[in-house]
């Protein structure tokens, strides 16, 4: 059998889903597609996208879980190529208070979200 796999979304949980759909929009201009929303309000789902990959960002919120998610040792990661003046969006990003690690021998440096998640950030080139 030969199979072939695309990629289609990543999940994250997120304790508070409006301040983290702002994040996602305000910092790396991802918009909502689509969501999903359980009858009984347990939990929704909202997909973000860039709006050109296909790729897209699930953010998960469940109503009974309030405490802050546990990321352990865990070094997982999403990893977004910015278009424009790099050093700009890097500069945008250290006004908007998210930048948590800098790696200038390799011209690369992390974001993280409300929820603590990483975002590696690169040039488009």
């Amino acid at each position: 059998m030969n199979i072939k796999g695309r990629f289609d979304h990543f999940n994250i949980n997120v304790t508070d889903l409006e301040r983290s759909i702002k994040f996602y929009e305000t910092a790396l201009g991802l918009h909502e597609s689509h969501r999903k929303q359980a009858e009984d309000g347990s939990f929704v789902l909202v997909y973000m996208t860039d709006g050109c990959s296909g790729f897209m960002l699930e953010l998960t919120w469940l109503r009974d879980h309030s405490e802050p998610y546990e990321l352990g040792e865990n070094e997982s990661h999403l990893c977004l190529r910015v278009d424009g003046d790099y050093e700009e969006v890097r500069k945008f990003h250290k006004e908007m208070g998210c930048v948590c690690f800098e790696n200038e021998q390799m011209g690369l440096y992390f974001i993280n979200d409300p929820d603590d998640y990483w975002i590696e950030i690169l040039p488009a080139k």
